[in-house]
């Protein structure tokens, strides 16, 4: 893991956290807190892309490209690791300094597809957003939309812009839901090639591009959660 880098330097653009986007710049702007309020902004934000962009982990690409914010957002649709780098694009293009940053978890959120392809309840490179907000950074996580949620029955994550929104250890119905089993760093930008190595090392059926990928591009997220939820 390189040094973290300081909340003057997450202010500026990166490769996949393209903040200085016409249609990222566009976005933020219009959360913003009117009064400048950076918290109030900052969970604006965090709400946009938790429920206004639908989480779908079939989405894991081999081209580079697929992984800027200003794709997710035009897609409409991502998984934890492009959903984390759009909050912290807007985050950056609001005048609040982000970085992303990564863990490996165990996660019981899942379909018969999604398990068959990864043959494991790890997701290694979970991602996150980290937000320089009064002085301290404070992580936001806003993978699982509310709709997601409630199928599942899951707590919706939550985020006040002074604590941490981490997401919860049971569901509802008092199950496992989600154990951290490892913290990986935080950085200015994703560590592409690093994400890339671990792709295919733990999930070589996963990947997008890849001749041997297990899950087609035209798979169903949601089709596939109904009968999951069904039994």
């Amino acid at each position: 893991m390189e040094d973290l880098p300081s909340a003057n330097d997450c202010l500026q653009p990166g490769t996949f956290i393209d903040s200085e986007h016409p249609a990222i710049v566009t976005l933020a702007t219009a959360l913003a807190d009117p009064a400048g309020d950076a918290v109030k902004t900052a969970v604006a934000l965090y709400y946009r892309v938790r429920d206004g962009i639908r989480y779908n982990p079939y989405l894991v690409e081999t081209a580079p490209g697929a992984y800027r914010a200003s794709v997710t957002l035009a897609a409409g649709e991502g998984w934890c690791v492009t959903k984390a780098l759009l909050l912290a694009a807007l985050g950056r293009a609001a005048g609040i300094p982000a970085r992303v940053g990564y863990a490996d978890v165990r996660n019981h959120l899942s379909t018969e597809r999604l398990r068959q392809a990864m043959q494991t309840d790890v997701y290694y490179f979970h991602g996150y957003t980290s937000l320089y907000l009064d002085g301290r950074w404070v992580k936001a996580t806003p993978a699982f939309n509310i709709e997601l949620c409630e199928k599942f029955g899951l707590r919706p994550l939550e985020f006040d812009g002074r604590q941490d929104s981490l997401y919860h250890a049971f569901d509802v119905a008092g199950n496992r839901h989600m154990e951290y089993l490892n913290e990986r760093g935080e950085y200015f930008d994703l560590p592409f090639e690093e994400l890339m190595a671990v792709m295919r090392e733990h999930y070589p059926r996963m990947l997008h591009g890849d001749a041997d990928a297990g899950i087609p591009r035209a798979a169903d997220w949601d089709a596939d959660v109904a009968r999951e939820v069904a039994g």
